[in-house]
């Protein structure tokens, strides 16, 4: 990498932690830098998903306070989030993922349709309040499991993904749900830093230069997500997951 490449992965890292800890969907800022540096798409996949991990660990740490008293949540999803991600991983390495790219951006507009009109879908599902207490520790399971594979597949907009779907099942704030999504993309990041340390081709280089700036961007953006209000911070991730989405619809059909 030449000076240039070295300043477009630091912005990019930056950038990308910040967007994460907020909404979700910082990996297409640093995967299309990645590869503006001349690496392959799949190098620059698991060397993306390996680089943006302590980004999610910075943006635990500034949501902490949010995160009182849901200990107990926390230790029930975890394992089902490292099965789940595992799984996912093991997708990105065996199987061709042309089908998936073409799945990936709905997936993504509409986790952002269903936070846009959470209010309305609950009319339709019922208020997480009104959930029996084992349907609504199945149903938090499957959510935490598909979107893990997810996370281990690619990743971005992960945190869309889970904030959508989380608010519809869980009666608790906006902020406190912002921060049991930045867990759990910490513990999906800490899979695939595992298994692609072990099994893919990650240019190291690289993941030292984002790393250190996804740290800074997330702990960052975590502190400014318990600063906003619940609108704002649901038209930031409505928003966010919409671009996204289109973006990568783009990129597949072209």
């Amino acid at each position: 990498m030449d000076l240039s490449h070295i300043l477009l992965l630091l912005v990019a890292g930056v950038a990308a932690g910040t967007v994460n800890a907020i909404a979700g969907g910082g990996s297409l800022i640093t995967f299309p830098s990645l590869i503006a540096t001349g690496l392959p798409t799949v190098d620059a996949n698991v060397t993306n998903s390996v680089s943006v991990f302590p980004g999610y660990v910075s943006s635990v740490a500034g949501s902490r306070v949010d995160l009182a008293g849901q200990g107990r949540r926390v230790r029930a999803i975890i394992p089902t989030s490292i099965v789940g991600s595992a799984a996912g991983c093991a997708l990105l390495l065996l199987t061709p993922g042309r089908v998936f790219e073409i799945v990936v951006p709905f997936l993504v507009l509409g986790a952002a349709a269903t936070l846009a009109f959470q209010d309305r879908l609950r009319g339709l599902v019922g208020h997480p309040r009104h959930m029996s207490a084992r349907r609504a520790a199945v149903t938090l399971q499957v959510v935490v499991f598909v979107g893990a594979i997810y996370g281990g597949y690619f990743g971005a907009a992960l945190g869309v993904m889970y904030v959508a779907a989380l608010a519809l099942i869980l009666d608790e704030p906006l902020k406190r749900i912002n921060a049991l999504k930045n867990v759990l993309s910490a513990a999906v990041g800490l899979v695939t830093v595992v298994v692609f340390a072990i099994f893919a081709n990650v240019h190291w280089g690289a993941v030292l230069v984002l790393a250190p700036a996804t740290v800074v961007g997330g702990y960052a953006g975590a502190k400014l997500a318990r600063r906003l209000p619940a609108r704002v911070l649901r038209y930031l991730i409505v928003t966010f997951g919409t671009v996204i989405g289109l973006i990568l619809l783009y990129r597949a059909v072209r």
